[in-house]
């Protein structure tokens, strides 16, 4: 862990504290010392207005996953502004190296985290050097805009709002590959015809992450991102070839930091 450097972020389109992203998860572990020196906080905060048992089960999935990894790991019960407010948070989210927000509304996550203090303790130890990940809802609240999702699985007109910022040029679209299952055409291709000048759509299959172990760019501002999992991630942007570009687990991709 280099505390002068961004930690390790993870894009993940499904499949959190399952068996399946093990080997990911592991890598992650190893940029902060492997599992014995992390100190993993898992967040189940999109899920604070679902089902009341909803987020507990998240929780309570990310302790099994990541001890049987043999990290040290507890749950932060941040569900809501308030939660994220509250001082008794913050001592936890000081201490740990790792934060995990699994899935459910991205909106909500945005609505519960942005501007507070908990999301600013976040945010400057993943600056320095802490791994941040999130699946589903939480990759989508990384992005500089999400769109609702509402709209896009009833095919009305498309509205993005305003995300976290932490990748402030990128859109991301998680369970990707099941996504012609409940967004109609017309709406994804509206969607890709309205998305504001210089953003690129991101979309992360399930069972699948991407992965940006360093934080070193190239001399366009670009960083090496790895396809990690059981599928692939697929770009969208006027800037490359035919507007559609296709990656598999094992390959690289370049985007910006």
């Amino acid at each position: 862990m280099d505390a002068t450097k961004p930690g390790a972020l993870a894009l993940v389109g499904s499949g959190e504290y399952l068996p399946v992203m093990r080997e990911t998860d592991l890598t992650l572990l190893n940029t902060v010392g492997g599992p014995e020196a992390a100190r993993v906080v898992v967040m189940p905060t999109a899920a604070g207005h679902e089902h009341p048992t909803s987020p507990a089960r998240w929780a309570r999935m990310g302790v099994e996953h990541f001890t049987g990894l043999g990290a040290p790991v507890q749950a932060a019960m941040i569900l809501s502004r308030a939660d994220a407010e509250d001082p008794r948070w913050l001592p936890v989210l000081e201490q740990a190296n790792f934060y995990y927000f699994s899935g459910g509304d991205p909106q909500h996550l945005i609505e519960a985290m942005e501007g507070t203090p908990a999301w600013e303790i976040i945010l400057r130890r993943h600056l320095t050097g802490s791994v941040l990940a999130g699946c589903s809802a939480g990759a989508m609240a990384f992005g500089g805009l999400t769109p609702h999702i509402g709209g896009l699985r009833s095919g009305r007109i498309i509205t993005m709002t305003r995300a976290l910022g932490l990748l402030p040029g990128l859109i991301l679209l998680p369970h990707f590959d099941k996504m012609g299952r409940f967004v109609p055409a017309g709406a994804f291709n509206m969607m890709l015809k309205s998305a504001p000048e210089g953003f690129i759509i991101v979309g992360v299959d399930e069972d699948t992450a991407l992965l940006r172990l360093s934080s070193a760019t190239d001399e366009n501002g670009l960083a090496q991102w790895q396809v990690s999992g059981r599928q692939g991630a697929t770009l969208f942007s006027p800037t490359i070839q035919g507007g559609k570009a296709v990656y598999h687990a094992g390959q690289t991709v370049n985007l910006p930091a």
